[in-house]
């Protein structure tokens, strides 16, 4: 399998999401950062948020509700208006985050379902073990590594023979009914106070399991976390760890002793006290960063969601798209890094519009943080970034980014005709087409970032150009 590499120039930017990063080198002397030494390796923490739409925020200026504690990280740190994930829907996305590929080389190109939807898409049932997961480099550097939330990687419905989730390259983990290991399986509890279970069923993927109310959950995932950060600390290791939440993926259900909401009040009310009370839930392990000295200077967050929102849930301020489009909608996604002692102060509690970068570039980005260079054979889709998410400089990612449809959203109800298959962003432009390269759309992105005016016809010889490189380019990523 041969890696593909493209050559236009970038301009863009990051969105949501949450990691923490520590230590890095980079060639430019203006934005160069010195590795931290082996005895002193930064702490990471990823925070990948479930269905969040690219306004959600307060800090990105949703006003229907209050999400202090995150904003609070991002006064503290920095924020990306123009960060992208690179998968509209959850399963791609997460490989791309975790592999520094996009992930149709693992053939992952929807949310991950049982064996026959599976099949009749086309995909695999799990993530190759084999993937470059970033949790095996850092684990190789001397890293405790953990995962704690939504997995969605492999062990699902009835796929129940998938790799456990530490045969990924994690010490240890704890996730929901879509992974296999240890898990919080959720409850639910109505306005009589009648307590339900969802996907029961989950119980055949084994256990240990234990059965807690879906609005704590987030909760039961941050205190294991903390528990293994404390653990991490005391042998002297510096931890690489997930958190993964889904309280903002539907179904909906917030606190009812606090909101005292029922489904009749619709599907944007409860999605935004189940994004309140998630907020409070992370006040505990923000609190916990902040109380540490020795956290405080030595780790680093990235925040962000895994694709856009649900329709009728979330929103992404008038971009067109949602969940599984190629539009902005469905891939940017805001981003937010923390990190104290490591982001440029005069860069704190601003907020990048220009530069554009994509999830894959995470993890390059990462390993040369903490001082170790990507092998030059090594499969790796994404480029080193360091000193853009420190605020060091302000450079976008140098070549194209590309994005393929999931096989199952080839048709949506607010749209009038079938979506694009592919899309490609190259500089200020994007351009949307189908596998054939038919049925063009062209956009600038920095005046018209709704995707509203389509150049198309303005300019034959750049769509000409765009739509070659990404049907080229989906060709030859296949596996």
């Amino acid at each position: 399998m041969r890696l593909y590499k493209t050559k236009g120039k970038f301009s863009w930017l990051l969105a949501l999401g949450t990691l923490i990063i520590l230590g890095f080198t980079h060639d430019a002397d203006p934005a160069f950062v010195h590795p931290v030494e082996s005895q002193n390796k930064p702490n990471i923490i990823m925070i990948f948020i479930d269905d969040m739409g690219w306004s959600d925020l307060s800090s990105f200026g949703n006003t229907d509700v209050k999400t202090p504690n995150i904003d609070k990280l991002a006064a503290e740190g920095l924020s990306f208006d123009q960060f992208y994930v690179n998968a509209p829907i959850c399963s791609p996305s997460r490989v791309a985050m975790m592999t520094g590929t996009y992930p149709q080389r693992w053939n992952v190109t929807s949310f991950l379902s049982n064996r026959n939807d599976n099949a009749q898409r086309g995909m695999v049932n799990w993530l190759d073990p084999a993937a470059p997961i970033l949790a095996k480099d850092l684990k190789q550097a001397g890293y405790a590594t953990g995962h704690f939330g939504k997995w969605h990687m492999g062990g699902q419905r009835d796929v129940d023979e998938a790799p456990k989730i530490t045969e990924y390259g994690f010490d240890e983990s704890l996730t929901n009914f879509e992974g296999m290991g240890p898990k919080l399986l959720p409850l639910t509890k109505d306005a009589t106070g009648k307590v339900g279970r969802i996907w029961e069923d989950a119980q055949r993927l084994g256990g240990p399991y234990t059965w807690m109310q879906r609005s704590e959950i987030t909760t039961g995932f941050i205190d294991a976390a903390m528990n293994f950060m404390q653990r991490s600390k005391k042998e002297s290791k510096p931890f690489f760890v997930n958190i993964w939440p889904d309280d903002v993926h539907s179904p909906f259900w917030p606190p009812f002793e606090e909101y005292g909401l029922a489904k009749a009040d619709g599907k944007r009310a409860l999605y935004l006290a189940v994004l309140e009370a998630m907020d409070k839930q992370f006040g505990k392990l923000f609190d916990y960063i902040h109380n540490d000295d020795e956290l405080l200077k030595n780790t680093l967050i990235i925040f962000c969601s895994d694709n856009g929102p649900e329709d009728g849930a979330g929103r992404s301020a008038g971009l067109k798209g949602y969940k599984g489009h190629l539009y902005e909608g469905g891939i940017r996604s805001s981003l937010i890094v923390w990190g104290p002692g490591f982001i440029d102060q005069d860069a704190v509690g601003t907020r990048n519009s220009t530069n554009y970068f994509s999830a894959i570039d995470l993890k390059p980005s990462i390993l040369k943080f903490i001082g170790l260079d990507t092998e030059a054979n090594a499969m790796v889709d994404g480029e080193n970034i360091l000193p853009t998410l420190l605020g060091k400089t302000s450079q976008s990612r140098q070549s194209s980014i590309f994005w393929a449809r999931p096989p199952d959203r080839k048709n949506f109800k607010d749209f009038d005709k079938p979506l694009p298959d592919l899309a490609v962003r190259d500089g200020d432009f994007k351009l949307l087409c189908d596998f054939d390269g038919k049925r063009p759309e062209l956009y600038d992105l920095t005046s018209d970032p709704a995707e509203n005016n389509n150049l198309a016809k303005r300019y034959p010889n750049k769509v000409k150009q765009m739509s070659k490189r990404a049907t080229e380019w989906y060709h030859d990523i296949r596996p």
